[in-house]
């Protein structure tokens, strides 16, 4: 069970990008409801995350609330549990969310802010600078997530055999293993066969390696490899932002829509199930395309 809140707090710092002291209030509220099922449960330590059901859930709240937390407090603890548990559903670890339904006082939920074109274009334009195979490598991965705005988890799972070329699709395996086929533009495609053909055989050690992206061992790159190499360009980049892996798939969207793209469309490339977790990305658009006009519009200055 611990096992599945160390993976848990490295998607929050590797996908989601949250700060360190962000994370270290997770850790705390998930070991504090794994502490309760260990030691103060009445009905028994489950032996995993399966066995916990809603009736643990609401048992774990009561013994918060006897605490006499403030309300901001126990929110956080209880947002914490729902993420967690979200988080082993979306892994395919968990059929049925037993906190979903769990009361809590609302937060306001705050819109990641996309780059801009020019932004991402900077960002782009770093790796291009070198001629390593660490470079080359870097630049297909770049390219690849703003081409086509997957995780960074389904990024680094890609396999050699997950690219065609001739049709300009690359296959990925979403949450709860879902498969789906991206177009990617001709760029993009052209600067990932060269890192294929050119480059990946300089990093690869074994033949045996399926893996897209090697490390410097030959090995599968991580997320959190991938999540250094991207702060590392980020900041070369000179670009005030805080740019995380998910700030590039909200700008691979909101770009999408700013500039016609059909919104089903969009909840496709995604993965998106649910249309309304893409329609959060019309909000961004809209306030794209105002920034835009304001900074570009003669009379808007």
């Amino acid at each position: 069970m611990r096992q599945q809140i160390n993976s848990f707090l490295g998607y929050l710092e590797t996908e989601q990008g949250y700060s360190p002291n962000t994370r270290e209030a997770y850790q705390n509220d998930l070991r504090q409801i794994l502490d309760f099922l260990e030691t103060g449960f009445q009905r028994g330590k489950p032996s995993s995350w399966t066995e916990v059901g809603r009736e643990a859930l609401q048992e774990y709240i009561f013994h918060l609330r006897e605490k006499d937390y403030s309300s901001t407090t126990l929110a956080r603890k209880i947002a914490a549990v729902k993420a967690f548990f979200r988080f082993l559903q979306q892994e395919g670890l968990l059929k049925d969310n037993p906190a979903t339904s769990l009361a809590s006082p609302r937060m306001g939920r705050s819109l990641p802010k996309p780059l801009g074109v020019a932004e991402v274009r900077r960002l782009l334009e770093q790796p291009a600078k070198g001629h390593t195979p660490d470079a080359k490598r870097d630049q297909a991965m770049l390219e690849l997530l703003y081409a086509t705005g997957i995780r960074v988890s389904e990024l680094v799972s890609l396999d050699v055999e997950d690219f065609y070329s001739q049709g300009g699709l690359v296959r990925c395996w979403g949450k709860g293993g879902r498969e789906r086929l991206i177009p990617i533009h001709p760029q993009a495609t052209q600067i990932l066969q060269d890192y294929l053909s050119d480059a990946r055989p300089q990093l690869r050690v074994s033949w045996a390696e399926k893996a897209m992206f090697l490390n410097y061992r030959g090995k599968r790159l991580t997320r959190q490899g991938f999540w250094q190499i991207l702060k590392g360009y980020a900041k070369d980049s000179g670009i005030k932002a805080r740019i995380t892996p998910h700030v590039l798939r909200h700008s691979f969207a909101t770009h999408l829509l700013g500039g016609g793209a059909d919104l089903r469309a969009v909840q496709d490339l995604l993965g998106h199930q649910n249309i309304a977790t893409t329609q959060v990305y019309t909000h961004l658009a809209s306030d794209f395309v105002r920034e835009s006009f304001d900074k570009a519009h003669p009379r808007a200055k």
